[in-house]
């Protein structure tokens, strides 16, 4: 969705000149999307069956198909076509169980900008046993929210059951909802709220060990211990892009991976076991290789050599601009940077 951040950001971007490549700490390309109908990356999230693949989907307009990709090279592995849903407004992906416990994916169709629709639509895929291009089905399920409709672009599944939960989209604060473990195919769900969360968040994941989860918005990243509704134990900065809206986690759970719309690149965000108290980390652009990225089992590998002239210029314009995208920007920070310590799991909606 396009709002005031990330056009702020984008028109920054855009006009700025090109420069050397800068990397925030703890930030590195692992490689970049070179299949062209790759437009709006709004969704992104790991296999639990197949070593090395990221799934990942287009906003609404890329219709109801989902692209399963190789985490070290970006190339496309194979093209998965949804039948029998309608892909209204698809913003969201992530990887869990059913009930009989076989690996599933969980695709969000729960974009609602005007907040208006009365129900929106969770689709449950079983996640293919051989990855080739294929048409698959799934198992839909109507949920709508049990105080009013909701925007959303968030989706958290438990890697290990077939919990799911949703987070809302609003400017100032967003809410964490939690869907019926046995939800109804034939009634319309109702989540029911958990817990405030802030504004403006784009995507959410849980680990694949299930022990912490993440809800990131065009700044930053924020990290909790546990699954819904856990304890906040850090803030990761996350590189500026246009926009940013789909993230996951690596195989071992020690990093991030963020994509966006309008943007080639996969990054890499290292996570610490806990940021609890520690100062914030200045987030950066990044357009070429960076610092090397653990080489521990189930790491993403090495980001490959890349033309900094190639990508998004590193370097903002005027003082102008960077005053304008700064002030939205610096609003968000500060959202983050306020006392949140102590934020317990369960706390109250």
């Amino acid at each position: 969705m396009r709002r005031t951040a990330a056009a702020l950001a984008a028109l920054a971007l855009a006009l700025a000149p090109a420069g050397p490549a800068v990397a925030a700490d703890g930030v590195s390309e692992v490689c970049r999307f070179s299949d062209a109908r790759f437009t709006e990356i709004s969704g992104l999230t790991y296999s639990q069956r197949h070593e090395n693949v990221l799934y990942l989907h287009n906003d609404s307009s890329g219709g109801p198909l989902i692209f399963a990709v190789d985490a070290r090279t970006c190339r496309t592995i194979a093209t998965l076509t949804v039948s029998g849903i309608q892909a209204r407004d698809l913003e969201a992906i992530a990887s869990g169980r059913d009930a009989r416990g076989r690996p599933v994916l969980w695709l969000g169709d729960i974009g609602d900008n005007r907040d208006s629709w009365p129900e929106v639509r969770l689709h449950r895929i079983r996640e293919p046993d051989v990855l080739r291009d294929r048409t698959v089905r799934a198992r839909t399920y109507r949920f709508t929210y049990a105080d009013r409709p909701h925007n959303a672009e968030a989706l958290l599944a438990d890697p290990g059951s077939s919990r799911v939960w949703v987070v809302t989209r609003q400017f100032a604060r967003g809410r964490l909802y939690a869907l019926p473990q046995r939800m109804s195919r034939s009634a319309v769900n109702i989540a029911t709220p958990l817990s405030r969360e802030d504004g403006l968040v784009t995507d959410g994941a849980v680990s694949p060990d299930g022990s912490r989860y993440a809800l990131r918005d065009y700044v930053d990243a924020v990290t909790f211990d546990g699954l819904p509704p856990g304890a906040q134990d850090g803030t990761v900065y996350l590189p500026l892009q246009l926009q940013g809206e789909a993230m996951t986690w690596t195989a071992d759970g020690s990093a991030l991976l963020v994509a966006g719309e309008r943007d080639d690149r996969l990054l890499r965000v290292e996570v610490p076991a806990s940021e609890a108290g520690r100062p914030p980390t200045p987030a950066a652009t990044l357009t070429g290789a960076a610092a090397a990225p653990s080489t521990a089992p189930g790491a993403v590998a090495a980001p490959r050599d890349t033309d900094p002239g190639t990508g998004p210029p590193a370097a903002l314009p005027a003082v102008g601009l960077v005053a304008l995208a700064g002030a939205v920007i610096a609003t968000a920070e500060w959202r983050r940077r306020r006392p949140r310590a102590g934020r317990p799991a369960g706390r109250a909606p």
